[in-house]
């Protein structure tokens, strides 16, 4: 007796699987690059192209210069605290109605003197905080 198959069969490879797990790769990798653009922001201030508003009557300016000294209304004042800086803006608006509150800070000031202002206006009770910008054009 002879028990040897003497016909070899061709090796075969099953395709299903393997094209099962691409499909899952394709779909994980779908979903991991939809987000990679909320990963980063680039942020460039403080250029826009708007054009520049007409000064109005009821607005109280605020500029802080890079070195962090800060002017209400082109008058310069020195920083202790932001319930100080609060009473030069009621000082600063007293007559106004409804001011309000435009904050001018180089490109390089740093942000918390920029949100000590914001915090300074929300104490005086000002709700309206703009920001002013260089246009580009």
């Amino acid at each position: 007796m002879n028990f040897r198959n003497t016909r070899k069969e061709d090796p075969e490879i099953n395709l299903i699987p393997l094209i099962d797990v691409l499909l899952v790769i394709i779909i994980f990798l779908m979903l991991t690059t939809t987000y990679s653009k909320f990963a980063e922001l680039g942020i460039q201030l403080p250029t826009a192209d708007a054009e520049k508003q007409l000064e109005r009557p009821n607005e109280i300016n605020v500029q802080i210069t890079a070195s962090g000294q800060y002017q209400v209304n082109r008058r310069a004042v020195v920083f202790k605290d932001v319930p100080a800086l609060a009473e030069e803006l009621r000082r600063a608006g007293a007559d106004m109605k409804e001011p309000v509150v435009i904050i001018n800070g180089d490109n390089r000031v740093p942000y918390q003197s920029v949100v000590r202002v914001m915090d300074a206006a929300r104490q005086a009770g000002y709700g309206q905080v703009a920001f002013s910008v260089e246009q580009t054009r």
